[in-house]
């Protein structure tokens, strides 16, 4: 490895440090209901945002809150030394893209068939310092 791309690396290495990540992958939960709670969330306090999604009515939003609390964990994993309300941490990102469909077969009449699309979705939530 040459001299700048080990510099590269290690400022790049450096700069994760504060960012930490939870993944969620084949919820049982549509996207775009999903979606929906995740532009909720999105650039919101971390603690505020836990206090949205615990209040929400919507069914995606306890997935949601578990994944948070898992991002939260995995920050103070990384960053023993400080507290994540003292850091102040915020959602920086959350991205929800579509997953696995599993698809079914609804009988309708006259010896027809609607197909069902049961959907799916992965969610990944990065949880960074404000600064």
């Amino acid at each position: 490895m040459g001299s700048r791309k080990k510099n590269k690396a290690e400022e790049l290495k450096e700069a994760r440090k504060s960012v930490s990540f939870a993944k969620l992958n084949n919820c049982p939960t549509s996207p775009r209901k999903m979606r929906l709670v995740a532009d909720m969330i999105r650039g919101e306090e971390v603690f505020k945002a836990l206090n949205m999604l615990q209040f929400s009515p919507k069914d995606a939003a306890q997935r949601m809150e578990k994944l948070l609390r898992s991002a939260i964990a995995n920050w103070e994993a990384k960053n023993e030394d400080t507290r994540p309300d003292e850091a102040d941490l915020v959602v920086k990102e959350v991205f929800v893209d579509s997953a696995r469909m599993l698809k079914r077969i609804q009988p309708a009449p006259q010896g027809r068939a609607h197909r069902i699309r049961k959907r799916s979705n992965h969610i990944t939530i990065i949880v960074d310092s404000a600064k």
